[in-house]
């Protein structure tokens, strides 16, 4: 399992006092408002940073740095990404997990037929899409299931194992 989060991306810095924009790629942005410390990564190196304050602006989060008061002292990070350790994550609700953990699960249907691994896991207005294909064979079929209770019959991510029933028309797409 995923010891870490990605929760968004230093996108650009905000003004001279070392603050930055960040684009969030959490499904909750307003964790945000309670975020505590995060780790800055670069290819190069990680950082350890304390946020002394966060707040929104256009769909984007404007972060301050305990102790990085300087455009100087930020700018160069730029592009990094920015992770939650698991145990500053926010809390799961009851049969809710983490993507991080369900990504690469394998994907079978109720009968036993292998389907691929979870590529993905796609936002909608209704409901999650999951995307399903087979790494193994280049031109396997990609599978997008709906992230319901008659689709989605059991996720097992300490197995590895998601059970699918392939509802009519599924198939077909």
């Amino acid at each position: 399992m995923e010891q870490y989060f990605r929760i968004g991306i230093f996108s650009s810095t905000h003004g001279i006092r070392g603050e930055i924009k960040v684009y969030p790629t959490t499904d909750s942005p307003a964790r945000f408002s309670r975020l505590k410390k995060v780790i800055l990564e670069t290819p190069k190196e990680k950082l350890d940073l304390e946020v002394e304050k966060a707040r929104f602006f256009k769909g984007m989060v404007i972060l301050k740095f305990k102790g990085i008061d300087n455009i100087n002292d930020i700018e160069r990070y730029k592009g990094a990404s920015l992770f939650v350790s698991r145990e500053d994550a926010e809390p799961l609700e009851e049969n809710s997990y983490y993507v991080a953990d369900l990504l690469g699960c394998r994907v079978e249907t109720e009968e036993g037929r292998y389907l691929g691994t979870l590529r993905e896991v796609m936002p909608t207005g209704a409901n999650d899409v999951f995307v399903v294909k087979d790494p193994e064979k280049a031109d396997s079929k990609e599978y997008l299931l709906p992230n319901i209770r008659d689709c989605i019959r059991k996720i097992d991510p300490e197995a590895g194992r998601i059970t699918v029933r392939m509802m009519p028309g599924l198939e077909d797409l």
